[in-house]
């Protein structure tokens, strides 16, 4: 799942030079052929190297698909429609992880039929894509990623973002290990996860009704701190009863789908509308890293310590955004005028690339045609008076005023 989610990342930053060389359908196609054989190579050799390789080149191709449906989804929907457009993304999204999961209940024998089940998805994603007698969309770049800004504009949202990749990351990777050793069977570790992942679609609405209404730094350390609690039992026992491993599962998975919205929402309040596809771009960086590391990470935990580690995984990391979160130092120096923001709920995978920036409906839409229909914008001399190194969102008001006595600012 590592190299998965490192091939994710890597699609994000090459997926539009192919898409530019050749355009969309032919990436599109040369893509799903690609990860098709990918896909199949897997039962074709039994070397771990190899199948870090094919499953780096999965994550690469479909993320290079991912850019040319979104390109596609932005041509065909106008200004009104971009909101309903990109809920109907979102839920696809989760209708199809959760469907995924359950063809184990039906199939359960792991052989190389699930392989060229997949595959021959692949292969039937083409027909439509072939078919179309629509034309090219115009072309769409992810924008160029500002890491210095954002580090100091809102350190809070990547904190969470980057502990959201990590937690997610190892749960996708590593929570149908867990539940197979806990003694569920295969259908029922399929059961399992699609119970978790449907879980993260349901609270999409009732977190968005919170979202408007309460401040969302406090919210993202009430559900930090909630994810630590839940997923303490399941962190301590060995062996848990299966009644309750699906509920506290489905409890866990209720608030882990939750920090990534949030962030999201809580970054795009401190940050102006011209800079949004650039902070779409760093956010879903971000969390690919963390979900490249979680895995791994948690992996080696669960090999030297027990399969209950994962859980212990979620816990720590759970608080350490309850510690890292503090909602009294937003000062909302450079909160916009909008704010708050209305939230969009958002998949909390990386199902989606940086051109999803474009059907966000909380980014304007002459900013998407500007910043990633055009030439990229230069960057400013370093002697220029930067108005991009502001005082971060979160920095307290005693910071500040020392800041200012010691470059000599009036109070």
């Amino acid at each position: 799942m590592a190299a998965n989610y490192f091939g994710l990342v890597l699609g994000g930053k090459l997926g539009h030079r192919l898409i530019a060389r050749v355009g969309h359908i032919r990436a599109y196609a040369t893509c799903a052929g690609i990860v098709g054989a990918a896909v199949l190579g897997h039962g074709l050799v039994d070397w771990l190297p190899a199948w870090l390789v094919l499953r780096m080149i999965v994550g690469l191709g479909m993320m290079c698909q991912y850019m040319v449906i979104e390109s596609w989804l932005n041509e065909q929907a106008d200004a009104k429609q971009r909101g309903l457009v990109f809920s109907g993304y979102m839920i696809a999204s989760y209708l199809g992880l959760v469907l995924g999961q359950l063809i184990l209940v039906m199939h359960p024998a792991l052989g190389l039929e699930l392989l060229m089940l997949v595959a021959l998805c692949f292969a039937l994603c083409l027909v439509p894509v072939a078919m179309t007698r629509r034309i090219h969309p115009a072309p769409l770049r992810p924008a160029p990623m500002e890491p210095r800004f954002f580090i100091k504009r809102v350190p809070q949202s990547l904190s969470t973002v980057l502990g959201s990749g990590l937690i997610v990351g190892s749960f996708y990777g590593l929570a149908p290990l867990y539940a197979s050793q806990q003694g569920l069977s295969t259908e029922q570790v399929g059961l399992f996860m699609g119970s978790c992942i449907f879980a993260g679609l349901v609270v999409q609405w009732p977190l968005g009704w919170l979202s408007d209404r309460y401040d969302r730094a406090l919210l993202i350390r009430c559900f930090a701190l909630f994810l630590a609690v839940v997923a303490l039992p399941l962190a301590i026992l060995p062996s848990v009863p299966l009644e309750v491993l699906f509920v506290l599962g489905f409890l866990c998975s209720l608030v882990q789908f939750c920090l990534y919205p949030l962030a999201v929402a809580f970054s795009n309040d401190h940050v102006e509308g011209d800079r949004r596809v650039s902070l779409t771009a760093m956010l879903l960086v971000t969390y690919g890293v963390g979900a490249s590391i979680g895995p791994l990470a948690a992996g080696v935990l669960m090999k030297l310590f027990g399969s209950q580690m994962l859980y212990a995984f979620f816990s720590f990391f759970a608080l350490v955004l309850v510690w890292r979160i503090r909602p009294k130092a937003v000062t909302n120096l450079h909160q916009v005028d909008d704010a708050p923001l209305h939230h969009v709920a958002m998949p909390d995978s990386m199902s989606s690339s940086p051109l999803v920036a474009a059907l966000d409906p909380r980014v304007d839409e002459q900013v998407v045609q500007d910043q990633m229909q055009s030439a990229p914008v230069p960057e400013a001399a370093p002697d220029e008076p930067a108005p991009d190194t502001p005082q971060a969102a979160d920095e307290t008001p005693a910071e500040e005023c020392a800041r200012e006595h010691l470059s000599g600012a009036r109070p």
